[in-house]
């Protein structure tokens, strides 16, 4: 039985992979290749679900390449490289939701996305997403930089993330933006108009004292004891 699915198998493997590749010609999607973070796999290592079986030694090299990389999916080889980023950082071999395994995962993701965008630039959605874990991501390295410095260092040197510091004050400059501030100058100076009788007055009071008080300090000065 096992002979018999291991032959239906490969005969089902090659037409549709062939067919795969003469479809993508007929697409045009001959273009440049981009270099993936996945092509580091080896093709003989085993899948995920398969990787801790013991009676996969003793199985025929057909199987086994039907069980490994050759033969595996995108999510399949998606799963073993968060895996392996994951064992660069994580604390424990039990943990699995420290900031530091949660950057691993997030950097995982936003590689596979930078790759797609770069054979499908105008996929907004898959962009959208991008953007959500790259900023999900930068707040959880300020958070680790603020309170656990030397894990940042490791994770980010780990990890190979090039930390940028964000600037003290951003704000994005809208048209609502423009108008507001247009808006606050224009009243600003009305109420600086309205105050200039008061102030000019209020100036020219000071102006007599400060007159009154040199008289009267000279008077003081010129009468004889």
């Amino acid at each position: 039985m096992l002979a018999l699915r291991t032959v239906l198998g490969r005969c089902l493997a090659g037409p549709v992979r062939g067919g795969a590749a003469v479809l993508g010609s007929a697409r045009g999607g001959g273009g440049p290749e981009f270099p993936s973070q996945l092509d580091v796999l080896p093709p003989t290592m085993l899948k995920k679900d398969y990787a801790n079986v013991s009676v996969i030694n003793s199985v025929d090299d057909v199987v086994k390449r039907l069980l490994s990389l050759e033969m595996a999916s995108q999510r399949e080889k998606m799963k073993i490289k968060t895996q392996q980023l994951v064992e660069k950082v994580r604390r424990s071999p039990n943990d699995n939701g420290s900031f530091e395994v949660q950057v691993a995962i997030l950097t995982a993701k936003i590689r596979s996305y930078e790759e797609h965008l770069q054979i499908h630039p105008k996929d907004k959605n898959n962009r959208r997403r991008m953007l959500m874990a790259m900023d999900h991501r930068r707040k959880l390295l300020a958070y680790l930089r603020r309170v656990r410095y030397d894990v940042f260092e490791n994770t980010c040197k780990q990890l190979n993330i090039q930390y940028t510091l964000p600037p003290p004050y951003c704000r994005r400059i809208t048209k609502r933006l423009l108008v507001k501030k247009a808006f606050c100058l224009k009243v600003f100076q009305e109420v600086q108009k309205l105050k200039a009788p008061e102030r000019l007055k209020q100036r020219k009071e000071w102006q007599a004292r400060a007159r009154a008080a040199r008289e009267a300090q000279a008077q003081c000065e010129g009468t004889p004891v």
